[in-house]
């Protein structure tokens, strides 16, 4: 039988008033009273029932967040972040992934809004127009990624994937690199459209023509199939740049298993600076936008806007920086190809 906070008050001798104070730190209870309810509670094995505190409780503490994709290793250090500086503020976490799917956002922000949140960090671009009224008409705290303007109730994490790529195209091209492929992500990500259009501004900028750009889908499997395409090429770029970490990895792949080497004949870059930069052979050339403070800076802008009489919100900018590893080199100076050209016309 589930015990309940009357069997508690019971046995203890006290009132479920008294009992409730105790266990949630409410009221003024005396040091003898305090330790016989909590003898108690301990010796019955008493566990309270903490979604019914919540919806008791006028002051809600629990924040939610929501990812695109719990298996990709960008993922991960931003809800250690967000679940670490939440804890620090008084706050529960709770997590839903959607898997890129539309419908799937709906159902998570669905099961927030049951939970009661305080807030919640919607890291994926597929959010209805709709969804995003229903949270404000229900005066929830959210913070988005690179998605809305901010409004009152609501903030934005704005990262800067123009840099990152700039710092990218830029290291590329002081190695010698003049025809550099890009490996996209999905078509419809917002931050993706972003990434894709700054390597062709980039590229225009140095006087370089942007392509061949290969279609991806932020998975290893699309890296993979990119790098397949890119190694079969009669002409191949000297440089592959990769929409992020996890394509990139993909990408190696293929053209290792191609015979290509990496990065003597092609270099490769990444996106994001997961752990799969360090542990990758070679190590990966990425952009570090610094995920763990990401997630600290999605649970603040929760925390400072649940907290305001006035909750509107503000946009927050996370700079991108370049980090070097063993993946990208000089640029050959004959790719692969010419030189069989080469030795063909000599014959």
């Amino acid at each position: 039988m589930n015990l309940t906070i009357r069997d508690v008050a019971k046995a203890a001798g006290v009132s479920t008033a008294t009992v409730s104070n105790v266990l949630n730190g409410t009221g003024k209870v005396g040091r003898r009273t305090h330790q016989l309810v909590v003898s108690t509670v301990k010796r019955l094995g008493y566990i309270p029932d903490v979604h019914a505190r919540h919806l008791a409780s006028r002051e809600r503490r629990t924040l939610g967040i929501i990812v695109s994709d719990i298996e990709n290793p960008f993922f991960p250090e931003v809800i250690k972040g967000f679940e670490a500086r939440a804890r620090q503020l008084g706050y529960n976490a709770i997590l839903n992934d959607t898997n890129y799917d539309p419908r799937r956002t709906q159902e998570a922000a669905e099961r927030m809004m049951e939970h009661k949140v305080r807030g919640v960090a919607i890291m994926t671009s597929e959010v209805s127009t709709r969804l995003i009224h229903e949270l404000a008409r229900r005066k929830i705290a959210v913070t988005f990624l690179d998605l809305v303007p901010v409004r009152q109730y609501m903030s934005n994490l704005r990262i800067d994937y123009f840099s990152g790529i700039q710092q990218i195209v830029r290291h590329l091209y002081s190695c010698g690199h003049r025809r550099i492929a890009f490996v996209a992500g999905r078509p419809k990500l917002k931050s993706n459209i972003v990434r894709l259009h700054a390597y062709e501004k980039c590229m225009l900028e140095l006087g370089l023509e942007a392509g061949p750009i290969l279609p991806g889908d932020l998975k290893f499997e699309g890296g993979l199939a990119a790098g397949a395409a890119i190694a079969k090429l009669a002409s191949r770029p000297s440089a592959v740049m990769a929409i992020n970490d996890l394509t990139a990895i993909g990408v190696i792949k293929a053209l290792l298993s191609a015979g290509i080497r990496v990065p003597d004949d092609i270099s490769v870059t990444g996106f994001d600076k997961t752990r799969l930069a360090d542990y990758s052979n070679p190590s990966l050339t990425t952009v570090d936008i610094h995920r763990e403070e990401l997630g600290h800076m999605a649970a603040d802008a929760l925390h400072e806007l649940s907290s305001s009489p006035h909750p509107q919100g503000k946009e927050y900018r996370i700079g991108a920086e370049l980090v070097v590893g063993d993946s990208s080199g000089a640029a050959p100076l004959e790719e692969p190809v010419h030189r069989v050209a080469t030795m063909a016309a000599r014959l």
